[in-house]
């Protein structure tokens, strides 16, 4: 199935549900020293607060949280050629690297977008989609990231977005604005990996600054498979907090700030989340 966008934009919460009434809210943290992951931190060592309202956290272990891993990949005209087969050997060594308990999927985009293969325990089928990837048209980098945000909705497990062009963002029919505010509602982390024009684009570092991912810049399509493992192993040393808020209204957009105030490191989380209306604590 191929989309060519004219889509209204649709509640994806970041919400984890424990139960009809009862919500409890995950958020993947990055903390970095010197450029490296930092390990063995407590959840005493965090300080969370959810709009400026001082949270207790607990850590949840990571390796009992599956990992859906969403390869969202420009296919345009321009990666006919070694870009093409650089690209399917970045995806694979990111296949490698998954877990048996972990799922992937495919979306690509050119002048339209096509969510190749589902979310899916089926690695081999991923694999094999990837590579008969066919270059073809221009570039709609928004819109393919949207369709990559929609199909995290009611899913387990945390979610990795990988986003690779290699130009500008010529044929998307969404607005950068409308793709960024669905990020916020969506339970993603949004990891982008730029070449040529394609690192000029502010629209995918707004996206990874709301989610709480990162931008990576290379130079050649050579590089590629070193940012893809490079991702997929800092995915894997984030913390994964969990808390139950308390103290906040229910609804709207709830602002996250997240440090750890004893130590000199950098720490990235996600912006916020979107809160829902009626919700209370377990």
């Amino acid at each position: 199935m191929v989309w060519r966008l004219t889509l209204v934009l649709t509640s994806v919460l970041v919400l984890q549900t424990f139960s009809s009434r009862t919500l409890g809210v995950r958020v993947d943290v990055l903390v970095m020293d010197g450029g490296k992951p930092v390990a063995g931190l407590t959840a005493r060592e965090f300080e969370l607060r959810d709009n400026g309202v001082l949270q207790r956290v607990e850590i949840l272990d990571a390796m009992d949280v599956p990992i859906n891993a969403v390869l969202t990949l420009d296919t345009s005209a321009s990666i006919e050629g070694r870009p093409r087969l650089d690209l399917i050997a970045a995806g694979e060594a990111l296949l490698d690297r998954l877990k048996p308990i972990d799922r992937a999927s495919l979306v690509t985009f050119d002048h339209a977008v096509t969510p190749a293969i589902a979310l899916t325990d089926d690695l081999p089928a991923v694999r094999n989609a990837l590579r008969n990837i066919n270059p073809n048209g221009r570039t709609s980098v928004m819109d393919g990231v949207y369709v990559a945000l929609t199909s995290t909705v009611d899913q387990p497990g945390r979610f990795l977005l990988v986003v690779c062009t290699d130009g500008a963002d010529t044929m998307s029919w969404l607005r950068p604005s409308e793709v960024l505010e669905a990020s916020k509602r969506a339970n993603a982390v949004v990891y982008s990996v730029t070449t040529s024009d394609g690192r000029r684009s502010e629209p995918l570092k707004h996206l990874a600054d709301a989610t709480g991912g990162q931008v990576l810049q290379i130079s050649s399509s050579r590089d590629l498979r070193s940012a893809f493992e490079r991702i997929v192993a800092e995915f894997r040393s984030r913390y994964v907090l969990t808390y139950s808020p308390e103290g906040v209204a229910p609804g709207g957009f709830h602002r996250l700030e997240v440090a750890v105030p004893k130590r000199r490191v950098t720490v990235k989380a996600r912006a916020g989340y979107v809160g829902v209306e009626g919700a209370r604590r377990p």
